[in-house]
This record gives C-alpha cells, structure tokens and sequence, in this order.
C-alpha cells in the first residue's frame, strides 16, 4: 500500500522533472523546496536528459550519456537547458545539453539516442547473496541511530524522499574502520510513476547519483557525515541496455576500483528483480581530505 505522503514525493519529482519549454531547444526548470546549499547533482543530470528527450522522437530511446559538473548550482534560482542537435541519423541521434544560471554553465550533458533493435544479448549476472528488499530496514531506520542524534539530523531524516532505499550491507557511516569496497543498495521511486519509459529512465538517472561517490570513501573508513571529506560530482556516465520501470526495485551493485590526487572513481549496475542487467553507471568524484582549518 502506497503512503500519500510517499506517493507526494514521487509527485514533486515527476513535476521538477517536467521541465517548461520556453523557446525552441530552450528548457527551464526549477528545484525542490528543500534546505540544500547547492543543487543535487542528480537533479540537473536528470532534467538534462528530460531536456534532450523532448527534441528526439518517440521511436529512439537514449542508451548512453556523458555529463560534467561544471560549478555548484544554485537552488534558489532556475536552471535553464539549452539543447544542441548534433545530428539525427537513421538509427542515432545525438544531442548536447547545456545547464545554464547566473550566465555561467553548470553541467553539460551529451546523449545518444538509438531506434530499437535485434541482436546478441548477454549481460553480468546479478549478485546471488542479495536479500530481499522488503526485508531491509528503510532509510529512516537505518540513519536514524546516526543522524536522530540532533535536531538537524532529525529534520534531515523527516524530510520526504521520492526514493525508497534499502541498504543491503548496513550503513557504512555507523562504522569508522576500512570496508570492502562495494556497496549494495536496492531503490525504487517510492510511488507510483506513470508509463512513460523516458521518465522511468530519468528517474534512475536522478537515483543513480545516490550513494554512489560514497563508495569511493570505504576503502578509507571515512563517510561524508564527519565533515572532514570535500564532496563533489565531477563527471557522470551511464549506458542503458534494457527497459526497466524505476518505480520497481532495483538492485544498485557498486564497486570503487580506484581513488587518488583527490579523486576517487566508483562504477555501478542496475540489476531489476529478474536479475536482468539494465543499466551501468561510471562517475568520478572529488573526495579531498580537509585539513581541520579548512572544515
């Protein structure tokens, strides 16, 4: 049974994902009422691709995406999208998407659209030693002995979440010593999403930044609760191999094959609940240690 509290954050996803057309290739969008410094990452990549979307035809469906994070983007202004169209080929289309505010770039985006196909499928087997969603505690569970520790924290956890996410390995935040490094998290949107496969594929583009360059901190025993890790997406990019709808589980395996000079990689894959591989993401992130000065 669907919460209508939970169903509303699903909603106010789905309409900041609605971007307003306002000239040929020009798009706005806006953000979340929420008390963020900057612009989740996740958001302007999905709008990106809500942007490109809307000036390719129904009949091709993006497979692949490259992004960049350029500068923090400002939460209390809109963003604007300005899309190139690169080509439209027979079966490809390209395009580019700049997000745009205060004059500046924030974030680019180049996608690749291709019409459907016959041809050979494999894909990487889904990890065998996965319970099942539903038998994981949810996020405000699993963070409130971390974060029910102060009002903020506490104001934190209550906030709505369009996102349902289920830890699979615990929280690596409740623990200070070095872990493997891999991360499980199963997600969904928690609601009910219409059926449109472009918005099921944003939707898991917003996601897919979740959780992700916190992996790169495992291997370090460090977590981004302690304040003394600067943060940040630098590039994103995802390949989309087969449909999926996001407001049904998904398995996010993620793994950090390296970190170094400040940077620290981290891959992922998707896998839905038949085991089937859906879509794999590559992002790096800056995780520079802070000096105490510098907190």
């Amino acid at each position: 049974m669907i919460d209508a509290v939970q169903q509303e954050a699903v909603d106010d996803l789905v309409a900041v994902l609605d971007l307003e057309p306002i000239e040929v290739n020009l798009f706005r969008g806006t953000s979340p009422d929420v008390d963020l410094q900057r612009v989740f990452g996740g958001q302007v990549a999905g709008q990106a691709l809500v942007a490109a979307a809307r000036t390719v035809g129904a009949d091709r469906h993006v497979h692949s995406l490259h992004a960049y994070f350029l500068r923090p983007g400002d939460p209390t202004v809109p963003i604007l999208y300005e899309v190139d169209r690169i080509r439209d080929g027979r079966s490809f289309t390209t395009r580019r998407v700049v997000a745009i505010q205060h004059g500046k770039p924030i974030f680019n985006l180049s996608a690749s659209f291709h019409v459907a196909e016959e041809g050979y499928d494999h894909g990487a087997p889904m990890p065998s030693d996965v319970p099942d969603p539903e038998s994981l505690p949810d996020f405000t569970t699993r963070w409130a002995p971390i974060m029910g520790r102060s009002e903020q924290g506490r104001a934190w956890l209550e906030r709505p979440r369009p996102i349902d996410m289920r830890y699979v390995d615990g929280v690596p935040s409740a623990r200070r010593e070095p872990l493997p490094p891999h991360n499980r998290v199963w997600m969904r949107a928690d609601g009910t999403l219409p059926d449109d496969p472009v918005l099921h594929t944003c939707v898991v583009t917003y996601a897919s930044d979740m959780t992700l360059l916190d992996t790169t901190l495992f291997p370090h025993g460090r977590s981004f609760v302690e304040n003394d890790v600067m943060m940040a997406s630098l590039d994103h990019a995802m390949w989309f191999h087969r449909p999926f709808r996001a407001d049904e589980w998904l398995l996010y395996a993620q793994d950090t094959p390296s970190a170094s000079g400040g940077r620290g990689i981290a891959r992922g894959l998707f896998f839905d609940r038949a085991g089937a591989l859906v879509a794999s993401v590559v992002q790096e992130g800056l995780i520079r240690p802070l000096e105490p000065a510098a907190r």
